[in-house]
């Protein structure tokens, strides 16, 4: 078992025993000199909106105390992982999170909030000025320490399961500091944000010549019917539930369309890590498909289709895992990521309608997403766009309500069943008599 962080408190302050993931966000930040001070920040509310949301609280921040961030230091068992996704499903609470993740996207920070690190300490830099992205602020307003910029030699200095402590900017291991990097507030974060909307309009500009750029290689999205793979599910005339890796966003959107589902029955079909999501919400996915990269054994051997997402040219990464598994699997061929070829399955099998749940939608969410262009996103949604609708949409719109018309017919039409057994059941009318005639007699006595 991991240790429990040591933190240490200034004088005058209690411990807090809560973990890291039951910490209420705040807005205090700590000098150098070890104080500390109230910060004024205007993004205060919005992030402890989104902490709640990332936690399942619905508590949106306002009108209880919140206790002050724990500053000095944390202590704790590294984990190291350069790929943050994949760190997420090893991480146990108490530990150290060590990744390689420039620009930190507010899924893996919400994952990483859910795993109670103690601490991240980040090789790269968490916000690089492209975007304003909103993760390392989720990360301070849970109350997580977070050491950016500490070096790439970071990843090969410190081993799996080194017991590290942090202190400020610096990463201790047996009293040897071996990284040292920027320990960050949600001050220093939110004055980077600031910085980084300046410098968007030069990110959009990329993007757009990007995305221009894909749209010539990939239009034929639009034009072409893409081979598709035998499925033993029928999606034809049905609802198509197309669930992504989303963060609280998934789980709270799964948890919403509950009726939904229960009464629609929709084709379930995740795109690698939703699966998960699928099964947390306690109900069961009947296509898995993509490159198998942060999906679990457990939910690949669920019984689900499995479908490998194969790139032009027959190249399917994601084949070799369920091979070395001894899972079937049937394989699409066809360009842009995984969730865009999951909604263009649903539509080539000619589904009534596509519910998507965490998939990207916002440009911010572009960025987090990493791919140059994301035209093949772009297109797909232009192809699918006359049955496709969010999550969200559906769950405003969806009530399951039983009208005052279904009631009254339901109790009478109970009535008329219990009558013509009276009718019908020989038992019954010997009963009927003999309680008439006891009746009768009663009647007679008492007069």
């Amino acid at each position: 078992m991991a240790p429990t962080p040591d933190t240490h408190l200034p004088d005058g302050h209690a411990p807090d025993n809560r973990t890291p993931d039951s910490r209420p966000p705040v807005d205090v930040v700590t000098r150098a000199d070890g104080g500390e001070e109230r910060e004024r920040s205007r993004l205060a509310p919005r992030l402890r909106q989104a902490w709640a949301r990332a936690n399942g609280n619905g508590d949106s921040g306002r009108g209880g105390p919140y206790a002050p961030e724990k500053a000095g230091v944390a202590t704790g068992r590294a984990r190291v992982d350069g790929r943050t996704k994949n760190l997420i499903p090893r991480l146990v609470p108490g530990e150290i999170a060590v990744i390689d993740h420039e620009d930190l996207d507010r899924v893996a920070a919400e994952g990483l909030i859910r795993a109670q690190a103690a601490a991240v300490v980040n090789a790269a830099r968490s916000i690089s000025g492209r975007y304003p992205n909103l993760g390392p602020l989720l990360l301070a307003a849970a109350g997580i320490p977070l050491v950016d910029e500490v070096g790439s030699q970071v990843m090969d200095r410190i081993h799996e399961g080194d017991l590290l402590r942090v202190e400020g900017g610096d990463v201790v291991r047996n009293g040897e500091v071996v990284a040292t990097g920027t320990r960050h507030s949600l001050e220093s974060l939110e004055a980077q944000i600031e910085v980084a909307k300046q410098s968007i309009d030069i990110e959009l500009q990329a993007f757009a010549e990007n995305t221009l750029e894909y749209l010539r290689q990939e239009r034929h999205l639009l034009t072409e019917t893409p081979a598709l793979p035998d499925l033993k599910v029928d999606l034809a005339g049905r609802h198509v539930l197309v669930v992504v890796r989303g963060g609280s966003d998934s789980k709270a959107d799964l948890n919403a369309l509950r009726a939904y589902i229960r009464e629609i029955r929709p084709v379930i079909v995740a795109v690698d890590g939703g699966a998960d999501a699928v099964l947390a919400a306690g109900h069961r996915p009947d296509i898995i498909i993509g490159d198998f990269d942060s999906v679990t054994t457990e939910a690949l051997r669920g019984g689900a289709e499995l479908v490998v997402h194969a790139f032009r040219g027959g190249d399917a990464p994601g084949a070799a895992r369920l091979e070395q598994l001894g899972l079937p699997f049937a394989t699409f061929e066809a360009a842009g990521t995984s969730e865009d070829i999951a909604m263009l399955l649903a539509y080539e099998k000619r589904a009534e309608l596509i519910v998507a749940v965490g998939t990207h939608a916002s440009m911010v969410e572009f960025f987090d997403k990493g791919r140059a262009g994301m035209a093949s996103t772009f297109l797909v949604r232009l192809k699918v766009g006359p049955i496709l609708v969010d999550a969200k949409g559906v769950s405003r719109l969806y009530q399951s309500r039983v009208r005052t018309r279904d009631l009254f017919l339901l109790v009478a039409a109970a009535l008329f069943a219990m009558l013509m057994m009276v009718a019908v059941a020989q038992p019954l009318h010997v009963f009927i008599r003999a309680l008439w005639f006891s009746l009768e007699e009663t009647w007679r006595t008492l007069l």
